[in-house]
């Protein structure tokens, strides 16, 4: 540091010293690298709090945690699918290659499916629109700096981190029990096991019945979460200049992390900022995607161009935009776009947030851009999770029994109270609660892309 900077910083810590400031001075230091380990923490923080529900729920690593039907409220996930069937293996390479065996797409079922490290940056698309292109195959991830020799026939993926994850979402044609059974059955012809012992039986535990909570805690849970990490983690080269970040509030590879009350005081207050902080950003950071509308995809384009390259740019590192994403959702898409596409929307035509007391119709053009469906889920504003003790979250094109207008567009109604005569088209909110929508077309076609299908924006009802 030159002379001319560093000699005003020590006057100013001198002078603040005798003055009794100093405890002051450190203090705001502390609060300002726990708010800024939040931020770069999150996809991490975001995986490990869904590994400590999978383990909650029974399964261990190098297992498959699925719902058998589609999840309700119960999943405490960010953001998830209710109109899927979920699949989600968690994968541990420290004993070595892991493979996740992908079966071929056909008459009795597809995926569309994704495998994350830690960081959750895509490592690979599986499925259809993945790498096997519906043939199915042999994903095999490898723990970093692994070499060895690979027999033919695999698909190849090597993870910088030992932990990560795949979500699979097995294609729901319907939600009639047929279908649901048909998707449950498709989906557990999935395989994870050790490369060294191929033969070893695939364990599945179903967790339709349990409180699966991995909402974001923005208080000291969330510095226990980022220590899990670092200590069973190699640090990436990317991110050693947090080393000594983390090491200021207690969080040291091969310590313990026990903040006394005075830290726990200071990393509570940091997570609250850097909640603040990526709340006022989410509904700032992204431009509208039609024209004239609130709808957004939520995820900047830099982020999702470098991360699908594994932070390989040389003059980015998107760290706060990748904060954002993952506050409030899960998993990396390598090909963003191929198998499934994003709108959301935290506000009305008019601009106004979204209230759980109020009453919307969201009108669904004719013709929607997709081979699969479409969906429309709405999700607590503060948690970003499925609106707790609600009955159902989402309208979707698979429902047969979706009233449609003549011209074969579709409305959907939101609100606390069904709406008379539009029942089956109704998702509900809560009274007192804003909440957020998220608008998901799987199998995504081009007019979507070149907008001459839009979508538009929610408009409040006012008079029955």
């Amino acid at each position: 540091m030159k002379k001319s900077i560093l000699l005003p910083l020590l006057l100013t810590c001198n002078f603040m010293a005798a003055r009794g400031e100093t405890q002051s001075v450190q203090d705001r230091v502390a609060i300002g690298r726990a708010v800024q380990a939040v931020v770069w923490g999150m996809p991490a923080v975001n995986t490990d709090l869904m590994l400590q529900a999978a383990l909650k729920a029974g399964a261990k690593e190098n297992e498959i945690v699925y719902w058998s039907r589609p999840v309700d409220w119960h999943n405490q996930t960010l953001t998830p699918n209710p109109d899927a069937i979920y699949f989600m293996p968690f994968f541990n390479t420290k004993q070595g290659p892991v493979v996740l065996e992908v079966p071929p797409a056909g008459q009795d079922g597809s995926i569309t499916g994704n495998i994350d490290d830690l960081w959750q940056m895509p490592l690979e698309d599986a499925g259809p629109s993945g790498a096997d292109k519906g043939a199915g195959g042999k994903y095999l991830i490898l723990p970093p700096a692994w070499h060895g020799r690979i027999p033919a026939g695999y698909i190849v993926l090597r993870s910088p981190t030992y932990s990560g994850y795949a979500l699979i979402r097995s294609t729901l044609r319907s939600h009639s029990d047929t279908d649901v059974a048909k998707a449950v059955a498709y989906g557990k012809r999935l395989k994870l096991y050790a490369f060294a012992s191929t033969s070893s039986p695939t364990r599945f535990v179903d967790a339709a019945d349990v409180l699966f909570d991995s909402t974001i805690p923005y208080d000291v849970r969330y510095f226990q979460s980022l220590d899990r990490i670092v200590q069973r983690e190699p640090w990436l080269e990317r991110d050693k200049v947090m080393i000594d970040q983390l090491k200021s509030i207690g969080i040291e590879k091969g310590k313990p992390f026990a903040p006394d009350a005075n830290s726990v005081e200071k990393l509570n207050e940091g997570a609250r900022e850097a909640h603040e902080w990526i709340e006022h950003r989410s509904e700032r950071a992204y431009p509208p995607y039609f024209p004239n509308t609130h709808w957004v995809v939520p995820a900047a384009s830099e982020l999702v161009q470098d991360a699908s390259k594994g932070y390989t740019a040389q003059n980015i590192y998107p760290v706060d935009a990748r904060a954002i994403v993952y506050s409030m959702g899960y998993v990396g898409i390598k090909r963003l776009g191929a198998g499934q596409f994003y709108l959301m929307s935290w506000q009305d035509r008019n601009g106004d947030a979204l209230d759980g007391g109020q009453r919307y119709r969201l009108t669904v053009p004719p013709n929607a851009p997709m081979r699969q469906y479409w969906s429309a889920t709405a999700y607590s504003r503060a948690t970003h999770a499925l609106i707790k003790d609600l009955p159902r979250a989402s309208r979707s094109s698979q429902a047969a029994d979706m009233e449609k207008n003549p011209d074969g567009s579709v409305d959907v109604y939101f609100g606390p109270e069904s709406p008379a005569g539009h029942e089956k088209n109704w998702v509900p909110t809560r009274t007192g609660e804003r909440f957020e929508l998220l608008f998901r077309l799987y199998g995504p076609t081009q007019p979507l892309f070149d907008k001459t299908w839009a979508l538009p924006d929610l408009v409040k009802i006012t008079a029955q």
